[in-house]
């Protein structure tokens, strides 16, 4: 049996700067176990590609949650990336890193070293950004993008139009201030997406004392007694195991991070026992906690050409291919969230509750198994979208079985409580107010979804109840915190009762943060590794 120093679960955008971290000073052997396959394709790295791999069961997960209340019985859909990158290969790869007030609240909670002055130098020793921003770091491996130069002109007309209904324009999100309206950042380069795996992991790998090994899927971590000794895993069919001299590290993201926990027997002891798995460490926060953000569009139909007319025809389609072909320009080198921003419901709150996405297109008419995003309507047409950036609902995810093969059982409990319908609803409200500014009022010949018979507080919360979903940002089901009754992980991301386990990946946020969390997942990995490297003696 092959013993490495470190075994890494998990190639997405934690584990991808965990292993190259690791690796780099040459000491310590590290290998990198991924379920999914190959990164090396089209429409990963072609950033528009993501409508296609939204739905590629080659790469994706392709979870399902649990018919949920808050979402009108709906059982949403939860694609997660199951390929070197993870969720980084399929993401809409907007680099927001979160609020600075997000991470005072992670020190503030008892864990020392993640407040927002304790986390910045590890965001800016990522990144690498050559545009005026003076916030976002030179010279790391990461590239970061401004790519306005490059959006529809619509999406400019609604950055204008948020700024008639109140907003400040914000030229830099990871600035001193999050709140206001603008161009997000992109994590691009060269027309090709960034991914952790493109930024950090293969690097990593023409190291030497790095090895990935793709279509391994873990099905156990091993233990003596309480300490981790290795993990289990199979691989074209043929059941393998590794031992690791130094620690098992968990990057398996928020889903697979508990599941693979609970298999292993550590959790719940109860539930654990009911499902025959025997265990190894109870633990009833396993699987708890659970966060996500939730989306919801309001579409409008324009009286000018949006970006329909560029990918809907099949001539459209192919010049927009041969630009990017070509040139590595065009609507296909880009996100569709072409602008957008934060926002407060309530002026008496102290910040931001609210994210806002333009998108200089819509799919009122869905193609049906693929989401639509090169085939979007036959008409001119646009969308504004937002988040919650801090829900209160909290759900679960938790194993169904003990065969690893099973998906696990997801529970958003979207919108339970009084507090996410409230400022959700205010919101809503607040779109239309942008729809109606001079600007926006110019451009919209009606409004589409939900449309105009929607008018009472009742009626647009059964329609954003009907029509909203996850954005796709779970986090928190192995939350850092160090009351091992609350929590999975201490501050140094041990695993608690476990020698030798740690976990590094957004799953250990001890809350959520306003924004995109996939600069937060790649923080969590750098900032991991580094706890590793100083624990090692």
């Amino acid at each position: 049996m092959r013993t490495f120093d470190f075994v890494i679960v998990g190639s997405g955008s934690a584990g991808s700067v965990v292993a190259e971290r690791l690796s780099a000073d040459g000491r310590y052997s590290v290998l990198v176990l991924e379920a999914g396959g190959s990164d090396r394709r089209f429409f990963v790295s072609m950033p528009l590609g993501y409508g296609k791999t939204f739905y590629d069961k080659s790469v994706n997960w392709m979870y399902r949650a649990e018919p949920d209340p808050g979402l009108g019985g709906t059982a949403d859909y939860w694609p997660r990336g199951k390929v070197l990158g993870g969720s980084s290969s399929i993401n809409a790869m907007v680099y927001v890193r979160g609020a600075a007030e997000d991470f005072d609240e992670w020190r503030d909670r008892g864990n020392p070293g993640w407040g927002a002055s304790d986390v910045l130098p590890v965001f800016r020793s990522l990144e690498n950004h050559e545009g005026p921003s003076n916030s976002l770091g030179r010279g790391g491996p990461l590239e970061v993008t401004d790519c306005s130069e490059l959006f529809h002109p619509l999406a400019n007309q609604l950055i204008k139009a948020a700024q008639e209904a109140g907003l400040a324009y914000n030229p830099d999100f990871n600035g001193a201030t999050q709140e206001g309206v603008g161009a997000f950042q992109l994590t691009t380069k060269g027309g090709r997406r960034m991914s952790a795996a493109r930024a950090f992991l293969r690097p990593a790998m023409k190291r030497p004392n790095v090895t990935v090994l793709t279509d391994a899927m873990v099905t156990r971590i091993t233990f003596d007694g309480v300490r981790a000794t290795g993990v289990e895993y199979v691989r074209h069919g043929k059941r393998e195991a590794v031992k690791a001299g130094r620690e098992v590290i968990l990057s398996g993201g928020t889903i697979n991070t508990p599941q693979l926990l609970e298999l292993s027997g550590v959790g719940d002891a109860a539930r654990l026992r009911g499902l025959g798995i025997p265990v190894v460490q109870h633990n009833a926060q396993v699987g708890e906690n659970l966060q996500d953000h939730l989306g919801i569009n309001y579409t409008y139909k324009a009286n000018v050409p949006t970006l329909n007319q560029v990918l809907r025809p099949w001539w459209g389609k192919a010049l927009a291919g041969i630009e990017y072909l070509l040139l590595r320009t065009g609507p296909l080198s880009i996100s569709m969230n072409q602008g957008g921003g934060f926002f407060r419901t309530d002026p008496s709150r102290k910040r931001a509750n609210m994210q806002l996405y333009f998108q200089a297109f819509s799919t009122v008419v869905p193609k049906a198994g693929e989401r639509p995003i090169l085939t979007p309507d036959p008409w001119p047409g646009f969308s504004i979208g937002l988040s919650n950036c801090r829900p209160t609902s909290v759900g679960s995810i938790h194993v169904r079985s003990g065969n690893p093969l099973e998906q696990p059982r997801i529970v958003p409990n979207a919108f339970s409580t009084d507090h996410d319908v409230a400022e959700v609803l205010d919101a809503v409200k607040f779109l239309r107010k942008v729809a109606a500014t001079p600007t926006m009022s110019r451009l919209i010949i009606e409004e589409l979804l939900p449309g105009p018979c929607c008018q009472s507080d009742a009626e647009l919360i059964a329609d954003f109840r009907k029509r909203s979903g996850t954005v796709y940002h779970p986090v928190s089901t192995c939350r850092m915190d160090p009351d091992p009754s609350q929590s999975v992980v201490d501050p140094r991301l041990r695993v608690h009762g476990i020698d030798r386990l740690r976990i590094i990946d957004c799953s250990v946020f001890p809350n959520i943060i306003s924004g995109n969390t996939n600069a937060a997942a790649m923080m969590v990995g750098a900032k991991g590794a580094e706890l590793v490297l100083e624990d090692q003696s």
